[in-house]
């Protein structure tokens, strides 16, 4: 007798753990399948901004910057020096830019209007890309390693055509003073004598003179840029 209820027994329970486990599976189907997606994030490019003083040649350099992972805006202004900080400080409150930077020359200008100008735009946090004479001396330390001192800007364009000659291109920094896109693509290339980058080769010859230079004034520092810093920001997003 009690055999047989302890099998009745096991036989219940058995039953019971088998209603409950299907009771499990029809719950489980019911509920409703996890198909949230997570939200795309979108990522914007930084921008930057170029306001050059020249309309042609530095927007034109600039503009062939092929970058991946930021936007850059080259304009050329046609302002100089205080005038051209001025401008930059009135675009950049129109729109927002990740970066602001400010490119113009000492050219025949006051050393006080270059000194301040570079003063006012380190104030606002503009980046400051300088040529003393003229930004065509960047171009030059392309071909030439060019150890600062004196060169009269009238001498730049008769240079820089001496080394774009042989490739069978020409720069008019008489006229049109555009950055063509053969030119553009020479100063890009590998030098042959070198088998280093055109643009290296300016950036640490620039960065070189700029070193050596006294701080202090930059409007008595002939010959030299301070272009190769923005070069140097912009290729990190290529």
């Amino acid at each position: 007798m009690s055999l047989t209820l302890n099998m009745k027994n096991k036989k219940a329970e058995q039953a019971a753990d088998r209603k409950r486990h299907q009771l499990t599976i029809k719950a489980g189907r019911r509920k409703e399948p996890i198909l949230k997606r997570e939200n795309p994030v979108r990522t914007e490019k930084p921008t930057i901004l170029i306001v050059c003083e020249g309309k042609n040649t530095e927007p034109s350099y600039f503009g062939q910057f092929r970058l991946s992972s930021a936007t850059i805006y080259p304009i050329g202004e046609g302002y100089n020096t205080i005038s051209l900080v001025k401008r930059a400080v009135f675009l950049s409150q129109e729109k927002h830019y990740d970066q602001v930077w400010c490119v113009f020359d000492k050219d025949d200008f006051p050393a006080s209007d270059f000194n301040n100008a570079i003063a006012m735009a380190e104030a606002k946090s503009f980046g400051i890309a300088w040529s003393n004479q003229a930004f065509e001396y960047w171009l030059l330390l392309h071909f030439i390693d060019h150890q600062g001192g004196a060169m009269p800007r009238n001498k730049y364009n008769t240079k820089i055509n001496k080394y774009l000659q042989p490739f069978g291109i020409s720069y008019d920094g008489n006229g049109s003073k555009t950055v063509t896109v053969e030119m553009f693509e020479l100063l890009t290339s590998i030098e042959e004598q070198s088998s280093r980058n055109r643009t290296q080769l300016a950036i640490d010859r620039a960065k070189r003179n700029h070193h050596q230079s006294t701080f202090s004034n930059p409007a008595k520092q002939e010959s030299c840029s301070s272009v190769y810093k923005l070069v140097e920001e912009l290729l990190k997003y290529i």
